[in-house]
């Protein structure tokens, strides 16, 4: 009985984990198109770009409208920081 729930329980977060919000560390490249693509499949999508501290910010929102401020090294094309933008 415990492990039919366990089972129920990961099948019912697969949908979830895979629009997972993009985290530190993650990959996206580094190129517009390839970040843009990047944080869109991740469930963040780009409205636009901006150069800060060094950082490429990339401003998106999700499904629900809550918004974000995702930082990109533009020389590793990874994420170095995310918050919510208010």
């Amino acid at each position: 009985m415990k492990n039919t729930i366990l089972l129920t329980a990961a099948f019912i977060a697969i949908p979830f984990a895979a629009n997972a919000m993009p985290v530190v560390g993650d990959y996206v490249g580094t190129s517009p198109d390839a970040a843009r693509a990047a944080l869109a499949k991740a469930g963040c999508k780009v409205s636009k770009f901006e150069a800060e501290g060094g950082k490429i910010e990339a401003k998106c929102f999700e499904e629900s409208n809550a918004r974000w401020e995702v930082y990109i090294d533009p020389k590793s094309g990874k994420i170095t920081k995310v918050k919510a933008d208010h």
